[in-house]
């Protein structure tokens, strides 16, 4: 009986290594997995945001308020960061690349009838 009873003792020790060898088996992949995902989470851009400078050859005080109601529908710009120069025919502002293109805000000003200068491309830049 004592030996039928080491035996069982001996057997659910087994079972017990055996079991938590398994679970740190299967554990560490998890972990590995879990460590990569938090990691590519917390590493992933959510905002960039940039400043531009838009030339607007027939810049005038009375076309500010049309360029601005045209870009007022456009998430990413931001708004408050509208810098204007009229004797320079310019307009600075800051926007989200990662929600606008420049190229998106300088369509939107035109399409509103506000002229506006877009780069000349050249071969070694893209020309937005």
């Amino acid at each position: 009986r004592v030996a039928a009873h080491i035996a069982v003792r001996s057997r659910l020790r087994s079972d017990n290594v055996q079991m938590r060898f398994e679970m740190n088996r299967l554990a560490a992949p998890s972990a590995f997995f879990a460590t990569i995902l938090l990691l590519a989470v917390a590493g992933c851009r959510r905002t960039d945001v940039r400043e531009m400078t838009v030339s607007i050859p027939g810049l005038s005080q009375t076309n500010m308020s049309v360029v601005v109601q045209s870009l007022a529908k456009y998430d990413g710009i931001k708004k408050d960061s509208f810098v204007w120069d009229v004797s320079a025919k310019t307009l600075t502002l800051k926007y989200d690349s990662m929600k606008i293109a420049q190229s998106n805000i300088r369509y939107a000003i035109d399409e509103s009838g506000v002229a506006v200068e877009f780069p000349k491309k050249t071969d070694d830049r893209a020309g937005h």
